[in-house]
């Protein structure tokens, strides 16, 4: 459990950011989460500090800024992120997500260096906060990533951050919203501060101005109203805020943001999760409606980096004055509540609800949002529709007990044959658009991770593609091999790729070992593996390469049996398996050594699958 931000449970549409600031202002977590950073900073603690408060514990990282080195800042570059640290990190592409360097390489030095995983694999049931502010919230962001990874036994962790710098890449965004774990993450973000918005901008071109302030924010941290009074401080703040400004409106930054963004002003606070938006929003937010000057706000810029004490001090009144507001703006705004929503939001974070460009974003957000909530009503009816198809294989199976119904489909000698394969080509059509409307971002970005799509996607596919299979090779398989590229049916594949994403994050939990064989083949391309190996066998000389081929082929049964990971019908005398083994053992028979060594051997001439049973 632990705690979680659960934005589609909120309605109506848009209040949701008021809501989850309530909550967390409210709540005296984000107060508790500034209290252990300022310990962190006051005591010099010098790494991390884990303090349990209410039975909560928090885990907070004393990091100083990132150093910078021969003119431009190296520890802002984005780095490949560790497959050992990271295995799931990876985009929708399938390539692995970039992180930042300055911050992957301070967390992997307290893993390596300090008693960090110890202490926490030595914690049960206790629900954990990773806090940080600046370059330490980039680390308890991916501190937190981590632990989500490693999936230890605790409620799933939270992590507050504040002023932290962004942390990866799309890649990395795409993976954090697949798992869905963006509501594990808060980053409170003040109004004018410019650490959260400086890497949007080329590393180079903020280096010289960089360079001047990191040593002022290094003196200054866990000191509040830090003033910026020197000279050559006013200076690079207006140069670094003259370059952000300039990127952060057109934005070609490789970072993006992930996870949920509290924007903070002196109107009130406000929680945006759309990536996006909240990119926008990192720069309209800069641009006070309040008449403030550039000079005025470059100075902001700095001092509200190490400013968030007296904002949470704040806060309550804060909020008051955002209620007191709302009537206002609700008697200007009346033609829906959606737009009011908007305006409320924008109000809060101190954009001012006449902003077009802003309004124009968060109203694009919010109709992508109903669009997504409308599309995934429309699955969810379709979906029980598809599941009286998926009863109707079952049955259709159950009534190919004599020859299996991998074998009886492939022959199909009678009606009920042509039924299941008009079957197969609605179910394939709901799976084809499924896979379709991922790609273009027409369903939540978790969509994929969802147990409910996974479990049923695994389903189908473990039930139909073997029938496809079927069908494929019954008309020769002129194409090829059914495994190679581009023979396959994309939305296998897909549907293949969810599960061993969502496997990657189950490694945790124990699986018991069957003792009885499945009723449907783990492995859904099986079929397509023994129509392989058959036509190997179909060769009057067999070259080395065959002959390997074959070997693997038994090893990779071996393992099936050994783990029950197979159907029992396979056994089924006239199967295309059984021809197979017919085949193959008269090649092999000769071997001793083979008969003597070969696990397949010893279960298939000892009828292994009748004592197991089914």
């Amino acid at each position: 459990m632990g705690l979680y931000l659960d934005y589609d449970s909120c309605t109506p549409q848009f209040t949701t950011g008021q809501e989850t600031a309530s909550f967390l202002c409210s709540c005296g977590i984000l107060d508790q989460s500034w209290n252990e950073i300022h310990d962190v900073y006051t005591k010099n603690v010098g790494t991390f500090l884990l303090k349990s408060h209410e039975g909560v514990l928090y885990v907070a990282f004393s990091v100083h800024y990132m150093e910078a080195r021969d003119g431009r800042d190296e520890e802002c570059d984005l780095q490949i992120a560790d497959t050992v640290l990271y295995p799931s990190l990876k985009g929708d592409d399938g390539q692995q997500a970039l992180v930042h360097k300055g911050a992957f390489n301070r967390f992997r030095y307290f893993l390596n260096n300090t008693d960090l995983n110890a202490r926490l694999q030595g914690l049960q049931e206790q629900v954990i906060v990773f806090v940080g502010h600046s370059i330490g919230g980039a680390v308890a962001t991916l501190a937190t990533i981590w632990f989500l990874e490693k999936r230890m036994k605790n409620p799933s962790p939270f992590c507050i951050t504040f002023g932290s710098p962004l942390v990866g890449d799309v890649r990395l965004g795409e993976a954090i919203a697949r798992q869905d774990w963006c509501g594990r993450f808060c980053h409170v973000v003040s109004q004018h501060d410019i650490v959260p918005r400086m890497l949007l901008a080329p590393i180079e071109s903020i280096a010289e101005p960089l360079n001047v302030l990191l040593p002022h924010w290094r003196s200054t941290m866990g000191i509040e109203s830090a003033t910026v009074s020197d000279l050559p401080i006013q200076k690079a703040s207006k140069a670094l805020l003259k370059k952000v400004l300039e990127c952060t409106e057109s934005p070609g930054s490789p970072y993006i943001p992930s996870g949920i963004y509290m924007f903070c002003s002196m109107n009130g606070v406000a929680c945006i999760d759309a990536s996006e938006a909240v990119l926008k929003m990192l720069h309209y937010t800069m641009l006070s409606d309040q008449g403030w000057s550039f000079d005025r706000i470059a100075g902001a810029c700095i001092s509200e980096h190490t400013g968030y004490g007296e904002f949470l001090e704040d806060i309550a009144e804060d909020m008051t004055k955002y209620l007191q507001n709302a009537k206002k703006i609700a008697s200007v705004v009346q033609n829906s509540s959606f737009e009011m929503g908007i305006a409320l939001e924008l109000e809060a974070i101190g954009i001012g609800s006449q902003n077009n460009r802003a309004l124009t974003v968060l109203r694009k957000a919010g109709e992508m949002k109903k669009e997504q909530d409308t599309n995934i009503d429309k699955l969810n009816f379709q979906l029980s529709e598809r599941q009286s198809n998926m009863a109707q294989l079952e049955w259709y199976k159950l009534c190919c007990s004599d020859l299996g119904y991998y074998d009886a489909f492939k022959e199909k000698f009678n009606k009920r044959d042509i039924d299941a394969n008009l079957i197969i080509g609605k179910l394939a059509s709901f799976w084809d658009e499924i896979v379709e409307m991922v790609d273009k971002h027409q369903l939540p970005s978790d969509f994929q991770s969802q147990n409910k799509w996974i479990n049923a996607g695994n389903a189908h596919r473990k039930l139909v593609e073997p029938l496809e299979i079927a069908n494929y090779y019954q008309k020769g398989g002129n194409s090829g091999n059914y495994l190679s590229a581009g023979v396959r049916p994309h939305r296998h594949e897909v549907l293949e790729k969810w599960l061993n994403d969502k496997n990657q994050t189950r490694t945790g939990r124990e699986r018991r070992p069957r003792t009885k064989f499945a009723s449907l083949t783990e492995d859904s391309c099986f079929w397509a593996h023994v129509e392989e190996a058959l036509k190997t066998l179909q060769h009057q000389v067999l070259n080395a390469t065959q002959i390997e081929s074959l070997e693997k082929f038994e090893d990779y049964l071996g393992n099936m049996i050994e783990n029950r990971s197979i159907s029992a019908e396979i056994f089924l005398e006239g199967s295309t398996f059984i021809k197979w083994w017919q085949q193959y053992r008269e090649l092999r028979h000769q071997s001793q050594q083979w008969q003597a060594r070969s696990p397949l051997f010893n279960f298939m001439d000892s009828r292994g699958w009748e004592t197991v049973g089914i």
